[in-house]
Order: structure tokens, then sequence, then C-alpha cells
């Protein structure tokens, strides 16, 4: 598979009422570093749930008519907001094998005193 086709395959599993962002549905693909990518496949292509790919946070990063025309879409579909943001507590997919964010596996303190400025009493 092509990297569009990945992204693309990506972005069809995401089902009616919930949304994902740019940069977790190139992971998804198996590309984290592609987000830009993902939007760029967006523009040039038809017939996807555009509407349901939003940028950090759950922001609509359209301008303009598209901006609303994309928050009327995702309101059709039963999506809320907080202000201007998608509530991504309730709406967010979450593709098979993606961890939950902001749960991260501490590391250990380093004791190195490689960084550190010495202080002097001159």
């Amino acid at each position: 598979m092509t990297m569009d086709s990945r992204i693309l395959a990506a972005i069809r599993k995401i089902p009616r009422g919930k949304v994902s962002t740019y940069g977790a549905i190139a992971r998804a693909a198996g590309y984290p570093g592609a987000p830009r990518r993902v939007a760029w496949v967006l523009h040039r292509s038809v017939d996807l749930p555009w509407q349901r790919v939003l940028g950090a946070g759950g922001e609509i990063k359209l301008r303009g008519d598209s901006a609303f025309e994309q928050r009327f879409r995702l309101e059709a579909e039963g999506v809320t907001f907080r202000g201007r943001r998608v509530d991504m507590k309730k709406h967010e997919f979450r593709f098979s094998g993606q961890k939950t964010p902001g749960i991260q596996e501490k590391k250990p303190a380093s004791r190195s005193s490689a960084g550190k400025r010495r202080m002097t009493n001159d």
C-alpha cells in the first residue's frame, strides 16, 4: 500500500459521530510525522468524511465558509462542541493500538552532573 492509500484507509475508518486529528490519522497510517500529508490527501480526494478530521485538541482548522460547513456537518452527526472545539473526550475516535494521549511512562531522573552549572562563592 502507498502512503496515500494508507491515509485514505485510516480516514475512512472514522465512524459517523466521531472525529480524529490530522496527527492521529498520520500515526494510524504508520507515518507519525506526516499530519500535513493527511491534509494534502484530504484536499485532493473526493468522497471522504473530511468533516471528521480536525486539528489538535478538536479545533476546526478550515477558515471561512468551509469552517461553518464543517461545524454544521459535525453537528448534524451529533458531535458536540465546547466553545469553538469539539468535545474530544466524548467524540474522539481511537484507532486500534492507539495509546491514550497524556499518559506517558516516566523516565528515571538522570543523576549526571554534566549539565549542571557550578556555583562558586567568589
